[in-house]
């Protein structure tokens, strides 16, 4: 096994619950799914984020299939075949545009110094490194992707989606930033979900080789509606934690 399969090998791992002890004291992820609820309930009354057009919940039914049923509408659907692997007690299944903001906006002073990330200075591979430079917020507010310290980033055009170009961006000068509009942001609602696990799992073959690409042959990028609609596996804050230091320390 080479270097590169060795580390496929311990993401895929980690996401299906297999790289640490499960801890039948942790709090279960069917907990954080009703913080995030919560959470998305109160921005949408500040009218900081507007309220999802149809919003669903996964859940194991008595007969040990899934299903997803639709909030607004109130249908149900068994999604069984979606379901890409068996996943711990304790862990819950949910759509990533249902847990995370997805391209979130800044808001702030035209003057401010920012940071300004072009492709080539997000680094490939399976950690999170990027440099930037330094601008004026009125500089590049327009035509480019928003993003915020804690934020995750991911290139979404080919090759740089599968060479694993991803990061958390953390240290921004004052806080906030901008980049090529090649990326793809996702933000947590509160502390819900470790930035690193879900960084670990953009990184993963469960979420690199199974995207479906558009575009001509030089210049592909991951289809509308495939993050938003992916599966996502969560495992419990603290097992989330330990799996990121496992990961870590392999």
């Amino acid at each position: 096994m080479t270097a590169d399969q060795l580390r496929k090998s311990i993401l895929q791992q980690a996401i299906q619950g297999k790289l640490v002890p499960q801890d039948p004291n942790d709090e279960p992820a069917s907990v954080l799914l009703e913080h995030i609820r919560e959470e998305k309930a109160r921005l949408v009354e500040e009218k900081k984020i507007k309220k999802e057009k149809n919003p669903s919940v996964i859940f194991r039914g008595e007969d040990n299939s899934y299903y997803e049923k639709f909030t607004l509408s109130g249908e149900v659907k068994c999604i069984d075949e979606e379901i890409p692997f068996e996943i711990p007690n304790g862990w819950e299944w949910a759509r990533i545009s249902n847990i995370f903001q997805i391209n979130p906006k800044n808001i702030c002073n035209d003057e401010l110094e920012v940071a300004f990330i072009p492709m080539e200075k997000l680094s490939a591979g399976y950690g999170s490194n990027y440099s930037y430079e330094k601008v004026k917020w009125s500089k590049i507010k327009k035509s480019f992707t928003h993003f915020a310290n804690g934020d995750i980033a991911f290139a979404k055009i080919t090759p740089c989606f599968q060479n694993r170009k991803s990061a958390v961006f953390e240290k921004l000068p004052n806080g906030i930033g901008a980049g090529t509009t090649e990326l793809k942001i996702l933000r947590t609602f509160a502390e819900t979900i470790n930035r690193y696990y879900l960084l670990y799992f953009l990184k993963s073959p469960y979420f690199i080789e199974e995207a479906i690409f558009k575009g001509t042959a030089n210049q592909q990028r991951i289809i509308s509606g495939y993050l938003e609609n992916k599966l996502f596996p969560i495992p419990p804050l603290a097992e989330q934690q330990r799996i990121v230091e496992k990961i870590e320390e392999l």
